[in-house]
């Protein structure tokens, strides 16, 4: 499965843990940065790994301190459905309901032991469709129409 994963300065730590777990399942990973822990604003990491989910038909994983702010600049670019995880449960769902294609973690909030049973059970689910595509329908609709405005 081609994977694209990123991070601002404060998940470097748990990104490059992520990237080797997902390396050693067999995973083709892209590493869309950041390299270090100098400051970077983690919408920049957010377009990066996006661009690659809807170029490469890709799943995303980004990381910050929480998840929340590189999930909601992922959330902003039209086609990426960003889903803050911070257990496995929600990270399944997040697949198999909402058809999410990037998973946001914290690193800040989340130990690497979790954030790989995360990891896995996000990438272990798949879409059900069914009456779950009806909503993303919706979901659509709104992105197409910018909400209506």
């Amino acid at each position: 499965m081609k994977i694209a994963v990123g991070a601002d300065h404060a998940g470097v730590g748990l990104k490059s843990e992520v990237i080797a777990g997902l390396k050693d399942a067999g995973h083709d990973v892209e590493d869309c940065g950041a390299y270090n822990t100098a400051s970077i604003d983690y919408p920049d990491i957010a377009l990066k790994v996006a661009s690659r989910v809807l170029d490469d038909n890709a799943l995303g994983i980004v990381i910050c301190g929480t998840g929340t702010g590189i999930a909601i600049a992922a959330n902003k670019i039209r086609g990426i459905r960003a889903a803050v995880c911070r257990e496995e449960y929600s990270a399944r769902l997040a697949r198999m309901h909402n058809d999410a294609n990037i998973l946001a973690l914290g690193a800040r909030i989340t130990g690497s032991g979790l954030a790989m049973d995360i990891v896995n059970a996000f990438l272990g689910a798949s879409f059900e469709g069914g009456r779950h595509q009806n909503r993303l329908d919706k979901i659509k609709l709104i992105e197409d129409t910018d909400g209506g405005r």
